[in-house]
């Protein structure tokens, strides 16, 4: 009988090691929950691992994440008082292990799984593949809490509920950008001569200071054999090197971001040769709203040999194919490019925007006669979505118009109306904000000469100037829809 009792306790230990490990699993899944690093860590993931939604759902999922913990630990768990699980089956099986003593704040809503949820939902809005997943990794979270005997299974429930409606809460603050291109024209006039195939008369330069990968020479002249590849010297003169290839191509090129890409759109609308696009800065807009976003994509476009009107517009006669502006956002850039060096792009972006907010003024301006304070006047190449804040994509790029938004410096408060009002929804009705389209407007500054910004470049512009669409357009190179 003693043997039959150890060899049942033998199999009985053995039987119970898997469930140990996956106790232990889901104890460690919990803790890395704890502060939301979990999350931080994927956003992380995403990205790193290049493209322009996946980095939108990392910032939508962090920002879903963020308004459902601040729910879901303010309001709620003050409002609803809800002792913890009495002590039974599920604290006992994981007792002893790290990470499982019970917290003294109330059971409803545990935190963790409003997070997770929400990042799920927000993440998974802006790339549909990661939904599923995310949302298995965030039940996983919730069920490790009550695995563990910290919540009971409603308030789990009750978290998901809190995390979806913060997921889609972002829509209406910040809406999801659409994967398809914007609508363009196929023109009715090709171009004088195109290229072959192989990419014959195409002269492409390639700027590495702006983000373009060590490899985007080689791959194209592996896509297009016969096209010349000019690969600048970090540091070196783009504006010299496209006038180069202007001269000898019948097609320029550029592969890098959009301040790149605005230059060699002058030099190409200057000499009357459509532009050859390649996607190689860190947003690349432009690119992206032609419907470029590789390199292989825009070596097809060559190939197929599709060429398109697009409009391009005009501040003070330079060009720009994106967006331009005056007031605080250029301080913003400028403030930026003296960091960025030092301590990277984006840590660079955070400083100057809280240096800026702290130091900024309006400027005095004379808007087609109109005397005025503004904070910040962004002028969109086309009409851009959302209308309001955060104007993030096209859905045309040659309806003709230019799309101005103003944020009033003359209302008291203005910025913190600016921001109460995108909180809620109700930019629309803020006096502070104003949004129109035209063709053109005269600017004249009360202040002296203007820093200027287009395409994300900033320059120094006069007292006085105009912003308007560019009578000829612009040809690029596009693939199929």
């Amino acid at each position: 009988m003693r043997g039959l009792g150890r060899i049942h306790r033998r199999l009985s230990r053995r039987r119970s090691r898997p469930s140990a490990r996956v106790d232990e699993g889901l104890v460690l899944l919990g803790r890395a929950a704890d502060g939301s690093k979990l999350w931080l860590g994927v956003a992380a993931g995403l990205a790193l691992s290049g493209g322009r939604f996946r980095r939108r759902a990392a910032l939508r999922g962090l920002f879903a994440a963020g308004l459902a913990s601040a729910v879901a630990n303010g309001p709620v768990k003050v409002a609803v008082r809800r002792r913890r699980p009495v002590a039974g089956w599920p604290s006992r099986a994981l007792r002893g292990l790290p990470g499982t003593l019970t917290p003294a704040s109330s059971s409803f809503p545990p935190g963790h799984s409003a997070a997770g949820f929400a990042f799920a939902v927000g993440a998974g809005q802006e790339v549909p593949a990661l939904a599923a997943p995310l949302m298995v990794v965030a039940g996983m979270v919730g069920y490790s809490r009550v695995r563990s005997g910290i919540h009971h299974p409603s308030d789990v429930a009750a978290a998901a509920a809190i995390g979806a409606g913060a997921g889609l809460l972002t829509r209406r603050l910040w809406p999801v950008a659409p994967h398809e291109p914007a609508e363009v024209r196929t023109t009715l006039e090709r171009a004088e001569v195109e290229p072959s195939p192989g990419g014959a008369g195409l002269v492409v330069v390639v700027n590495p200071s702006a983000g373009s990968s060590g490899r985007a020479a080689e791959v194209l002249r592996a896509e297009l054999p016969e096209a010349e590849v000019v690969e600048l010297e970090e540091g070196g003169d783009l504006q010299s090197a496209l006038e180069k290839a202007a001269a000898k191509g019948c097609v320029i090129g550029v592969a890098g971001g959009d301040g790149s890409v605005n230059a060699a759109a002058a030099i190409a609308a200057d000499n009357d040769k459509p532009l050859f696009v390649v996607p190689g800065g860190t947003l690349n807009h432009f690119a992206f709203a032609l419907g470029l976003e590789s390199i292989a994509d825009a070596a097809q476009a060559v190939r197929d040999g599709r060429a398109v009107a697009v409009d391009r517009s005009v501040i003070n006669g330079h060009t720009f194919v994106n967006t331009a502006s005056i007031g605080n956002y250029v301080d913003l850039v400028d403030a930026r490019e003296k960091l960025e060096h030092r301590i990277g792009k984006w840590p660079a972006v955070v400083v100057a925007l809280l240096g800026v907010l702290r130091t900024s003024h309006p400027v005095e301006l004379e808007i087609d006669g109109r005397r005025r304070k503004v904070w910040m006047m962004f002028i969109g190449n086309c009409r851009y979505h959302p209308s309001g804040f955060a104007p993030s994509w096209r859905e045309r790029l040659d309806d003709g118009q230019l799309d101005v938004r103003i944020v009033d410096g003359t209302h008291p408060w203005s910025r913190t109306r600016l921001l109460l009002s995108v909180m809620t929804g109700r930019l629309a009705n803020c006096g502070a904000y104003e949004q129109r389209f035209v063709r053109s407007l005269h600017v004249k500054s009360l202040e002296g000469r203007l820093r200027l910004a287009r395409d994300g470049e900033t320059f120094d512009g006069p007292e006085e100037f105009t912003i308007a669409k560019a009578d000829d357009p612009l040809l690029v190179y596009v693939p199929e829809p």
